[in-house]
């Protein structure tokens, strides 16, 4: 699968789907650049056109983003977005909606705590 900034949502459905999966069925969104995306929920495409602010704002600043949309059909809802960046140049902007209201994210956060705590306490 070759992946550009120009892919398709239809072109990139195969790695959406993918991702889709590996984070256990959460909403995912995906668009390059220059071509709007992908958008699943439950295993299904309901989208091959879309786009969404906060994917548009990760392809603009090409850094990763957690925030809550305030339009588009996730309004309300957290997201995380990460921009696929290849040669420098941010080529895809992949999100993951958190409908999970936040625990989600707080699960991860809370996983990671010990970890650094370790951290921490090494001379």
């Amino acid at each position: 699968m070759e992946l550009t900034a120009s892919s398709t949502g239809k072109e990139i459905e195969p790695l959406a789907i993918t991702i889709h999966q590996l984070l256990n069925g959460l909403p995912l969104t995906m668009r390059t650049k220059n071509s709007r995306g992908i958008r699943i929920e439950e295993g299904q495409v309901l989208d091959f056109d879309y786009t969404g602010p906060v994917l548009e704002k990760v392809l603009q600043q090409g850094e990763k983003t957690g925030e809550i949309p305030e339009t588009g059909p996730y309004k309300g809802i957290p997201v995380v977005v990460v921009p696929l960046i290849e040669e420098n140049e941010v080529i895809a902007a992949i999100g993951v909606v958190d409908i999970t209201q936040g625990i989600y994210s707080d699960i991860m956060e809370i996983t990671k705590r010990p970890q650094k705590e370790k951290e921490e306490e090494l001379p």
